[in-house]
């Protein structure tokens, strides 16, 4: 589940060197890797094509060349950048050469007169754009609907942010080595990737105890021990009490979902606060979950404190701006409440004042949890971090400012904690994208968090959970979930968990 950054990936090639494997050696094996995966891939591809960079990405080209040609295909390698002299590269092309290999210029490179074309120009480390005659054979490739393997990754995206640089290769097939980059999980990064397949090459995981990786995969591994389940001593308070926060009369539906969801997720307990005019429209539809008004702050932190609240929920449809800056102020002063998650109208309440949020979570004794999209991560964070950064630097740095678990949510939503471990969701799909979703998200995440989970887990096992329901539904039907239908396929969820 580790991610590693191509300057980690250099040092992990550099310890299991200096430990004593030969670095053509993992080279060769890299080669004879993509060779493999290709070749199930497309078992019936005759001619090939073998795109060739002048460092160790085109030297692994050369291997898969080799193997190709051993294998009886007819395969052409091009390259207009000879490797550098007395390297593992130069090595794997002469190795290549010396059998009959042929190496063309990239003026002459066709590809729809090839079955499959091999991406070995750049891997993971390009750190700059691509130009030039290079760029204009991508993107005639790209045009081409040629089916390409990419060795590492797709060259021109990032392995570091997922960003194209310049222009870069769509892949159908890449294969990659030991761990994977942010730059396969980040997009447009992970959409150029296509199929992604992980090989070991001879790199020993204990390499990984000199880098000391904190950024993730978010997958089961990374929490799945630290997740609540009853037992036969449970009663609903051992199992959770979550307070959500309800806008007026016309905006109930936002926190019925999160409510909703929380009590899916597990949590004993439910209180919807809500203003008086909104209680009996919250009455007419609600059953297990429970009612309060809402009251001024002391007597909302009063009532947690009765009630055994653990985490609540603010924001979502909730109207009042300055009302949420001076309830989510009041909560981070609570020492009974142990999480405060905040989205949509709870983060913009601090858009014109966020530092009065950031000091007030330094202190705080829950532990806060914001949930973003890019809209609003921009007018809260926009102006302390940086925005040209890569997505996970930004969401440390954000998180790092606020003293708060960031949800940084996206296609690839990143979630960070202040110590400075991340993780990247991809489990997602497209049926996400419907309104009220988020809210469902948010209840997730409260009712994990009134579990006694530790904040950062939590949020990330609330978001694989979220995503999951979505790829359930899919099993189904390609299209038409609601928000609604969300809560109900939480159980189907932890049925796989439990499994």
């Amino acid at each position: 589940m580790e991610l590693l950054t191509p300057d980690q990936m250099s040092r992990a090639d550099q310890l299991t060197i200096a430990a004593g494997t030969d670095s053509y050696a993992l080279m060769c094996n890299a080669g004879e890797a993509v060779y493999q995966q290709a070749s199930s891939f497309w078992p019936d591809a005759l001619r090939i094509a073998v795109l060739c960079g002048h460092g160790n990405n085109g030297g692994d080209g050369y291997v898969v060349a080799r193997h190709y040609r051993q294998g009886g295909k007819h395969v052409y390698c091009f390259s207009d950048l000879p490797p550098y002299d007395i390297t593992d590269a130069w090595q794997a092309q002469h190795a290549y050469t010396t059998e009959g290999g042929e190496i063309l210029p990239l003026s002459v490179f066709d590809p729809k007169q090839f079955d499959l074309v091999i991406d070995a120009f750049y891997g993971a480390g390009l750190s700059r754009n691509i130009t030039g005659e290079i760029a204009d054979c991508i993107n005639q490739l790209n045009q081409s609907g040629t089916p390409v393997c990419a060795v590492d990754l797709p060259s021109g995206i990032s392995g570091d942010s997922g960003q194209i640089m310049g222009t870069a290769v769509k892949a159908d097939l890449t294969v990659s080595f030991f761990r994977k980059k942010p730059g396969h999980l980040l997009q447009p990064g992970r959409e150029h990737c296509g199929w992604l397949s992980l090989y070991n090459i001879g790199i020993e995981t204990s390499v990984l105890q000199d880098i000391h990786p904190q950024l993730y995969e978010n997958d089961t591994e990374l929490w799945e021990k630290l997740l609540p389940w009853a037992d036969v001593n449970s009663h609903k308070f051992s199992r959770g009490h979550v307070a959500v926060f309800s806008g007026g009369l016309t905006a109930t539906g936002a926190a019925r979902l999160s409510a909703a969801a929380a009590a899916r997720a597990g949590a004993g307990l439910v209180t919807v606060i809500a203003p008086d005019e909104a209680l009996p429209v919250h009455a007419a539809q609600l059953t297990s979950v429970m009612l309060r008004p809402l009251q001024d702050d002391a007597t909302v932190v009063e009532f947690f404190k009765q009630r055994q609240v653990r985490a609540a929920v603010l924001g979502p449809a909730f109207g009042d701006l300055q009302r949420a800056s001076e309830l989510t102020l009041s909560m981070l002063q609570s020492g009974d409440l142990g999480a405060l998650v905040l989205d949509a109208d709870g983060l913009t309440a601090f858009k014109d004042q966020p530092q009065r949020l950031f000091d007030a979570a330094k202190t705080s004794k829950p532990s806060l949890i914001v949930t973003p999209h890019e809209g609003e991560f921009h007018r809260l964070f926009g102006a302390v971090v940086n925005m040209q950064a890569d997505k996970v630097t930004r969401a440390r740095q954000a998180s790092s400012l606020s003293n708060a678990v960031v949800i940084y949510k996206g296609a690839d939503t990143v979630i960070a904690a202040p110590d400075g471990r991340a993780a990247i969701n991809i489990n997602g799909n497209a049926l996400l994208a419907t309104a009220g979703s988020g809210d469902v998200l948010t209840g997730i995440i409260a009712s994990l968090s009134a579990q006694g989970m530790p904040a950062f887990e939590a949020a990330c096992a609330a978001v694989w959970i979220h995503a999951e329901t979505a790829n359930y539904y899919a099993e189904a039907a390609p299209k038409g979930m609601i928000a609604e239908d969300m809560p109900a396929l939480i159980p189907q969820i932890w049925a796989r968990l439990a499994d």
